[in-house]
């Protein structure tokens, strides 16, 4: 047994980890107000490097925003204005289009697409973006939009949610974000995003989508009113969906920037408590495959260190990203292929390109000196298919 965990008061959750069992919600807890976070991070760094080897995930992708106009008024959101705000925008079909187009010169395989729930877009708006950019490139892989548009968009269109998912897959969605989680709890919903939807409802609708084959990624907002009891029902509650449906392909903790926001008050979470969420995620989700570090928010060389505390995907190039940057973040807007393969190898990482559901993309891997061909043949053939392992 490691010298670290011999001395660590978490030893026995050690003991768990090593023999494959999983954790409770009592486990969780004592991982989130431990400060033994080198012991912490060496046990996720364990499971992390057991299911996927040395391997570092990234994306050539490209952020939409398509408005920051919005009929709700979240005190954590510095992204939304109303329509006559200084600041406030909408792209129409051509400017979206536009961007697509300049972003595919550059290589993109996914085109990432989230905004504000616009009071007078029309369902037409959101199916014809989608015909528009898929048929630029039928490969392109379109992850747009949040649970609650969802919603927006099924009162939009009058149907029904399974009905609006159905639509806008045969429109081109090709997966869900998993933005608008932010904490489960009733009571610090009310605090943080009052008229949001609920957690049910955040969840029914990826459990809606994980039924008809689709798959999304699943999200937790920190460092605000939270505490870490709330962190751990929330890991707790989307656990319980992966094992219902399995439809979560990646794991995302989002930090709260306060500048610009009704709680700017608040001083959003530490270099330390991101790298212990992201640990403590990865011990305890023991089924969702992968734990992503969204560089964009907590820069680069944080990242860097991540992948070293459970995380296996630093996102990928981003482009033009709004919500992050409106609420205060001084990171890069985008960031070149070649820095990111740059940062993963810095790290000790064998950088894989991938596309949206973790099949590694053809030529875009090197295999270390340290590890065997059948290893990096055995991650190539990850099935990948819309309705299996990603």
């Amino acid at each position: 047994m490691n010298r670290l965990i011999e001395r660590s008061e978490l030893r026995d959750i050690w003991e768990k980890v090593g023999a494959g069992k999983r954790l409770d919600q009592v486990d969780g807890l004592r991982l989130f107000q431990s400060n033994d976070l080198a012991a912490i991070g060496y046990m996720a760094n364990h499971v992390r490097e057991n299911r996927n080897g040395n391997v570092a995930y990234y994306i050539l992708n490209r952020h939409i925003n398509y408005s920051n106009i919005c009929i709700l008024d979240c005190d954590f959101c510095a992204f939304y204005r109303r329509r006559r705000d200084a600041g406030a925008y909408e792209y129409n079909l051509p400017q979206m289009i536009e961007k697509a187009q300049e972003a595919l010169k550059l290589g993109i395989t996914e085109i990432h697409i989230v905004g504000g729930l616009h009071p007078s877009f029309k369902w037409e708006y959101y199916i014809e973006m989608l015909r528009e950019l898929k048929k630029l490139d039928s490969r392109l892989h379109l992850k747009a939009f949040t649970a609650i548009e969802i919603m927006h968009l099924s009162w939009v269109g009058k149907r029904s949610i399974p009905a609006t998912l159905a639509a806008l897959k045969e429109a081109g969605l090709g997966s869900l974000t998993g933005g608008g989680a932010e904490i489960f709890d009733p009571e610090v919903r009310k605090v943080i995003c009052h008229a949001k939807e609920s957690a049910e409802e955040w969840l029914d609708v990826h459990r809606t989508w994980h039924k008809m084959g689709g798959r999304s990624t699943c999200t937790m907002l920190i460092g605000h009113v939270e505490k870490p009891e709330h962190r751990v029902d929330h890991l707790h509650r989307l656990r319980q969906l992966q094992d219902e449906t399995g439809g979560f392909t990646a794991f995302v903790p989002l930090a709260f920037h306060p500048e610009n926001t009704k709680l700017a008050h608040l001083t959003g979470p530490s270099g330390y408590d991101m790298l212990k969420t992201l640990a403590v995620a990865r011990l305890y989700l023991d089924n969702v495959e992968h734990i992503k570090a969204y560089w964009i928010l907590m820069g680069m060389k944080l990242a860097q260190v991540a992948l070293s505390y459970g995380v296996d995907d630093i996102d990928g190039t981003v482009i033009e990203e709004k919500i992050y940057h409106m609420a205060g973040a001084r990171t890069p807007q985008e960031m070149a292929r070649d820095e990111l393969v740059k940062a993963i190898r810095e790290a000790g990482r064998d950088p894989v390109q991938r596309d949206s559901l973790y099949k590694p993309v053809s030529g875009s891997r090197s295999v270390s000196c340290g590890e065997t061909e059948a290893h990096a043949s055995a991650i190539v053939s990850t099935p990948n298919s819309e309705g299996g392992a990603a």
